[in-house]
């Protein structure tokens, strides 16, 4: 017996950089897999959203420099409660416009995200989130970090989605 526990103890110590590493890469995989419902192409989105009859939430960010932005991902897209709503109720579009070199977009999605900022965004808003119906019709805006809490901004984009003509 007693050589049991000297050998998981040993494993464990040999182990132990190998599992650092793990454990300090589990938070970014978690943030990783936050964003693995968002869409980055909105008609794209429209097509899914016409297919299961579902609003569109766009969302405009500057996700390294743009503290509201980063906090809105954080406190209320990665929510467990958020995205257990959102993947029955929307299709989610993020509009990304990082300013750090290192985290600059592909040309081609730079050139989605300035057409999607000129056509729903061109005041420059930061966060700005908008509700659209499938076919792109703007049903609500919120402009900036929601006020309250994720159950909160929930209810208001439910009632939002409410407003839809059947």
């Amino acid at each position: 017996m007693n050589t049991i526990y000297k050998s998981t103890a040993f494993l464990f110590l040999a182990n132990y950089p190998f599992m650092m590493k793990r454990l300090i890469i589990l938070p970014f995989l978690a943030i990783l897999f936050s964003f693995s419902n968002w869409h980055y192409n909105l008609q794209e989105a429209q097509q899914i959203a016409q297919q299961k009859h579902r609003c569109i939430l766009l969302n405009f960010s500057g996700s390294d420099w743009c503290g509201p932005c980063i906090r809105l991902h954080k406190e209320i897209f990665a929510s467990p409660v958020f995205t257990q709503f959102a993947d029955t109720a929307l299709v989610m579009v993020n509009a990304d416009f990082p300013r750090m070199g290192k985290n600059q977009l592909p040309a081609k999605q730079q050139a989605i995200n300035d057409a999607l900022a000129d056509k729903y965004n061109s005041r420059g808003a930061f966060p700005l989130t908008v509700l659209l119906d499938a076919n792109g019709k703007v049903l609500q805006e919120w402009d900036g970090f929601p006020k309250g809490s994720v159950d909160g901004f929930i209810s208001d984009v439910k009632a939002a989605m409410n407003v839809i003509p059947n």
